[in-house]
């Protein structure tokens, strides 16, 4: 049964980072109602049996995980095929994804490991297959119980970040495969539209619909498409106030705190990457849920939770095959590996919450990142954007009840709290200030600052600042120029400065 258009007003989407299903819910145990059929059901986690072999041992899924990670998994497209497909396959440019087999998992985090000398007797590479146990995520495992789970709910492609949270907003990543290059983000940011451009627009550049943008650090992954602008990202620290007053948006995208984007260890942030605490994430949870739970808002919202992708933690689930999004790529040399699109990536967590879903129920139907666009055009009458969208399931069928629910709680608990523990015995190894700049998401972040910077300063300074980002070389650098355009943010933002979090030096 749909909703009509008047039971549900507004849709928010809170995206984590880097966690799979089974990392965060395959030990959680749920049961509940099957959303399709009515029927008891149980979640599609894991038996405890599951394994990965590397050199000759085997590495089973265990419990507890930790806060923290000791090595970053990697999660770019290579290390996705090398823990779908296992150690040694090549993906064939333009042609079909290899058969998804999930035993590389360890074999790609061990090689993680040596990239940051760790030995491997200093750790093991079964750190890779901890997963949580209920009562270390309270706040997530207490929605899931509360109200709807959706254990297939796919990344939108086997690969890391950016292009995945390109799809959650417009079911394409216009034929990006890759975590951009620091000569991408100059070519992105020359044409003439200004960011990455898609064929079709995305949820941003819908005229009819009435969206709003949360960050809640300065810098915001969904600047870097075209039509979305700084006076459009309003700090997170707003959202709950905002939400008291009238409100107008019909979609609300809200990002995380990234925390420490130069070393690459995200400390300090809240989006819960392996390097920096995962209860930071479970509090933003909480803050968000509670937010539009006690705001005039809450008997017409719809919230969802996800994480961008996998961030190279171990799934049992086989991801599926997927429809192409048939847009054509609009920015020059994105499609690094040739990928076809026809591949779903790993697993990752969705909970949907509204007072219009019953307690304690369970998805099992199929559903990607383009089913947020499926969702908001089906609910506001708007065209799929590509044709990714035009099939994905949205998840409207979940909302079965006409009057809301009054037993939902108004406060969830608080993350698990800290034990005393010794000092680590072994820390991240991370970039050095000297270090190249390099790939992974420190030019993507880069290209948001020179987007902000661009827009905040005179025309006649755009010149000089292309020609100040593209001298840039090492992280040092890198960094030098993001704290000057926070500086620049944070005097746009004046009046929203404690609300960021950061010191006034920051």
């Amino acid at each position: 049964m749909r909703p009509s258009s008047q039971s549900i007003q507004h849709v928010f989407v809170l995206m984590l980072e880097n966690r799979s299903f089974d990392h965060m819910l395959g030990f959680s145990g749920i049961t509940g109602t099957d959303a399709e059929t009515g029927r008891p059901t149980k979640i599609n986690g894991l038996m405890g049996s599951e394994f990965n072999t590397y050199q000759g041992i085997r590495y089973p899924v265990t419990r507890p995980a930790d806060n923290t990670m000791p090595v970053c998994p990697g999660h770019d497209f290579p290390d996705v095929l090398e823990q779908l497909a296992g150690p040694g396959v090549s993906y064939p440019k333009g042609g079909a994804y290899p058969p998804i087999v999930n035993t590389g998992f360890v074999h790609s985090y061990a090689a993680a490991m040596k990239k940051t000398s760790h030995a491997e007797g200093d750790l093991s590479p079964g750190e890779l297959m901890k997963c949580y146990e209920p009562s270390q995520l309270p706040v997530l495992t207490t929605l899931a119980r509360e109200f709807a789970v959706c254990d297939r709910w796919f990344s939108s492609l086997p690969g890391p970040t950016w292009p995945n949270r390109f799809f959650v907003n417009a079911a394409s990543s216009g034929g990006l495969d890759h975590s951009p290059s620091h000569a991408e983000i100059l070519d992105w940011e020359a044409n003439p539209l200004g960011g990455f451009v898609f064929q079709n627009g995305s949820l941003f550049t819908q005229e009819s619909l009435q969206w709003r943008i949360y960050a809640g650090g300065l810098f915001c992954i969904a600047h870097a498409m075209s039509g979305v602008h700084v006076k459009d990202i309003r700090p997170y620290g707003h959202f709950a106030n905002d939400l008291q007053g009238p409100y107008t948006a019909q979609y609300t995208f809200i990002e995380p705190n990234y925390g420490d984007l130069a070393d690459d260890s995200y400390r300090g942030g809240n989006s819960q990457h392996p390097l920096d605490d995962v209860r930071h994430g479970e509090a933003l949870i909480k803050a968000t849920y509670e937010a539009i739970r006690n705001s005039p808002l809450w008997n017409n919202s719809l919230l969802i939770i996800t994480w961008d992708e996998h961030g190279g933690f171990y799934d049992s689930a086989l991801p599926p095959g997927a429809p192409a999004p048939g847009d054509t790529q609009r920015m020059p040399g994105v499609n690094q590996s040739g990928f076809t699109f026809q591949q779903y990536g790993v697993r990752v967590p969705a909970v949907i919450v509204s007072p219009r879903i019953a307690q304690n129920v369970i998805d099992h139907r199929l559903y990607d990142h383009a089913s947020v666009p499926a969702t908001v055009e089906a609910l506001f009458g708007l065209s799929p954007m590509t044709q990714r969208d035009a099939s994905a399931n949205n998840v409207l069928p979940l909302a079965t009840l006409s009057t809301p629910r009054t037993d939902c709680p108004t406060r969830l608990p608080s993350p698990m709290a800290p034990a005393p523990q010794p000092a680590p015995l072994r820390q991240p190894k991370l970039p050095a200030p000297a270090d190249p700049l390099g790939e992974g998401n420190l030019p993507g972040f880069l290209h948001i600052a020179m987007r902000s910077d661009l827009e905040l300063s005179p025309p006649s300074a755009q010149s000089a600042i292309f020609a100040r980002v593209k001298a840039i070389q090492t992280r040092a650098e890198a960094e030098k120029y993001m704290r000057e355009v926070s500086q620049k943010l944070l005097a746009f933002h004046e009046e929203a400065l404690p609300s960021w979090g950061l010191p006034a030096d920051a």
